[in-house]
């Protein structure tokens, strides 16, 4: 789900299409930035946890 999702009404149950609606309207939604890599993915927030997936100690 995205931040503040409660607070725009939004909950697991919510159409997709209706989410990107939300998002679209409201970009603050969304947390960026994301890191992607093959191991996966991660919501760069604080930083360590994208660099943790690039550079796997």
């Amino acid at each position: 789900m995205t931040r503040g999702a409660a607070a725009a009404g939004l909950n697991s149950e919510t159409p997709d299409a209706d989410v990107i609606k939300a998002m679209v309207a409201d970009p603050d939604l969304i947390q960026r930035p994301i890191v992607e890599t093959e191991e996966g993915a991660v919501i760069a927030r604080p930083i360590d946890r994208a660099l943790a997936l690039i550079r796997p100690e």
